[in-house]
């Protein structure tokens, strides 16, 4: 197996206003300066300058530079040898383990977990369901529930591709309910890997 996949194409972007709201403010807190329509208050001179600055300096750029930009793709060369497919699901786990493991370390947020995925002391209470619905609201075990999952499923691959002897590591005659659960633990990391595939992002 060979496998050469390039970084996305980037295109230009103005982040001159973006970058001083982030700086001041933070990711989230925006002051908001508009509610339907009408001002609450008034948008501060150093802010409304580079909004609007930002806005003039990306239009050039979507119609100069990123005319080109836009145009390339990435860069992606893979070739897939026989024996790749013998035991395609250890093939795999050599590659997506240091992957998960990656995105764990450098991941900036995290997607809604289900409670029944996560153990007890981690879910969320009813109020909390109710506000994050409403209006996103997150609780304190938010990302901790993320972290969870991840560990799961890096424990999962971890076990294929570095320990695929599950069998042989407990003595059959005294541990055959631990061999179980090793196995179950194993099975789910491999369960939340499905069902969270789309959220394995950064």
């Amino acid at each position: 197996m060979k496998i050469n996949i390039g970084p996305y194409p980037n295109r230009a972007i103005c982040n001159l206003h973006t970058n001083y709201m982030n700086k001041k403010y933070g990711y989230v807190d925006w002051p908001e300066y508009k509610q339907k329509g009408l001002r609450v208050k008034a948008q501060p001179f150093a802010e409304a300058w580079r909004e609007q600055a930002e806005d003039i300096i990306q239009s050039i750029y979507n119609f100069t530079i990123n005319l080109f930009l836009d145009r390339r793709v990435q860069k992606i060369k893979i070739h897939i040898d026989r024996w790749d497919t013998w035991s395609m699901d250890h093939t795999l786990a050599y590659i997506v383990l240091p992957m998960l493991k990656q995105l764990k370390e450098t991941k900036h947020g995290a997607p809604y977990v289900e409670s029944a995925d996560v153990p007890k002391e981690l879910r969320m209470n009813v109020h909390q369901k109710v506000a994050y619905k409403k209006d996103g609201t997150t609780d304190e075990n938010f990302f901790k529930r993320w972290d969870w999952v991840l560990d799961e499923m890096i424990y999962a691959f971890d076990c294929k591709a570095n320990k695929d002897d599950v069998w042989m590591r407990f003595d059959i005659k005294t541990q055959r309910e631990a061999m179980d659960a090793e196995q179950e633990r194993i099975s789910n990391g491999f369960r939340l890997f499905g069902r969270y595939y789309e959220n394995l992002w950064d």
